[in-house]
């Protein structure tokens, strides 16, 4: 298993797994990279199996993290995924145990990640990280928690902000908030503005655009989170088909009205 690491002296030449071979996040890749790059500064680490493959892990400290979470001294993991025929092969072991040893290498206290409380779209399965030695520590509603492996037991728990779900926007109908961290929620704007327009729904996005706007927003999932009326709906990037039969699930149901 040979795995490679992204720096600024190759990214240009190596695909960041995301969208591979797909036309319509061209930009969004390209967007992402640029948002590695930044964050390569500040101590991100890429590193991805050197196959044409959707494997890899993204981590940085935690204080440069883009999530509202209260963590000194952590190493924060963004993504660890491995799909396809490469699952049950030790990736994601071999790239969480990578991570440990830098976490520990830099001095720090421990891991922290933000996993479901059950299984869902973009988030980690939370059975993998208990079973690695990973404890939920913190809850956000409706269904985030913080899963920590720590190895001094002197160091502060980590905690989700207090200021989360406390200021939820009060725009009418669908507002996002999102990062360029996942190609596929930057690539597919277009398209659920369109879904929206089509119904006569207002529709905002919001483009976190600063660690300081990401750690103060009222999403716990910075990457792509959806709200209606004010209220939370998804963190999951949803394509056009999906907005809409949520939103003919939303008016049949009379939700958030």
């Amino acid at each position: 298993m040979n795995y490679i690491q992204l720096t600024k002296a190759n990214i240009n030449d190596e695909h960041i797994c995301c969208a591979l071979g797909a036309k319509q996040y061209i930009d969004a890749v390209q967007e992402k990279k640029q948002w590695l790059c930044d964050r390569m500064e500040e101590g991100l680490v890429f590193c991805r199996l050197d196959e044409r493959a959707k494997v890899f892990i993204e981590y940085l400290p935690a204080e440069k993290a883009w999530v509202p979470i209260e963590a000194p001294n952590y190493m924060y993991i963004n993504c660890l995924w491995v799909s396809g025929r490469y699952k049950e092969n030790g990736h994601g072991k071999k790239l969480l145990e990578k991570c440990i040893e830098e976490a520990k290498n830099l001095g720090m206290d421990g891991i922290v990640h933000i996993v479901g409380k059950q299984k869902y779209p973009y988030l980690s399965d939370k059975r993998f990280f208990e079973y690695m030695g990973f404890e939920v520590v913190d809850q956000a509603e409706p269904y985030f928690e913080l899963a920590v492996l720590r190895w001094n037991d002197q160091a502060t728990a980590p905690a989700f902000k207090r200021t989360i779900n406390n200021t939820a926007p009060m725009e009418e109908g669908i507002s996002i908030y999102y990062t360029a961290q996942c190609p596929f929620a930057v690539g597919i704007l277009d398209e659920l503005q369109e879904v929206a327009q089509r119904k006569g729904i207002p529709f905002h996005a919001h483009h976190l655009k600063t660690r300081e706007e990401a750690q103060q927003a009222p999403a716990v999932w910075t990457t792509f989170s959806m709200y209606y009326n004010g209220e939370f709906l998804t963190h999951e990037i949803l394509s056009p088909n999906k907005l809409e039969k949520l939103l003919l699930n939303i008016k049949q149901t009379s939700r958030f009205l």
